[in-house]
């Protein structure tokens, strides 16, 4: 048997406090926009202002696979509204995101440590915990699939590993 590694998403609390230690517009930019979008980390680097659709509330993003290799595949990611009026503000003076791949990984490590989450949290993760919280909110699995770019609903399914914790939080909510 092949071991998987499987992410930890956050809790809706630690998400929360995720959120409410950044201090900075970057680290705005970077946290808000993986865990309210669902991105890839190198999806959010190479964000452009052409990409967002803001009459729609839509971020177009050309993310990888398809049946002609990487970036061939266009999906529609929504965007919420404070994450738009964010990007509203950040976009109206610079074309493109301002940070690599690997700088949005060091952003997220800083803000996690801040907000004292003890857990490793790394983009994926936080990609991970969006795929959570759809599902908390109600979201479709199917409609999930697409905001991840996912041609199969079972890869989608692998980001839905729910923590014993985020069973009771549920099974609470539900009873």
């Amino acid at each position: 048997m092949t071991y998987q590694y499987k992410r930890e998403p956050l809790s809706i609390e630690e998400a929360d406090r995720l959120l409410s230690s950044t201090q900075t517009v970057e680290e705005k930019l970077c946290v808000w926009g993986l865990l309210e979008t669902g991105l890839r980390v190198s999806e959010l680097a190479n964000l452009n202002r052409d990409q967002i659709q803001w009459q729609q509330r839509a971020i177009r993003i050309q993310g990888k696979g398809g049946p002609y290799g990487k970036r061939s595949k266009l999906r529609v990611v929504p965007l919420s509204d404070r994450l738009r009026v964010l990007f509203e503000n950040y976009f109206a003076l610079h074309d493109r995101f301002p940070y690599t791949a690997r700088t949005i990984q060091r952003v997220v490590k800083i803000v996690a440590n801040r907000a004292m989450i003890s857990k490793t949290i790394t983009p994926h993760v936080l990609r991970h915990t969006f795929s959570i919280l759809w599902i908390h909110k109600n979201g479709s699995t199917r409609a999930l699939q697409s905001i991840l770019g996912h041609d199969h609903l079972s890869t989608t399914e692998i980001y839905l590993n729910m923590s014993p914790q985020h069973v009771l939080e549920e099974f609470q909510r539900k009873w």
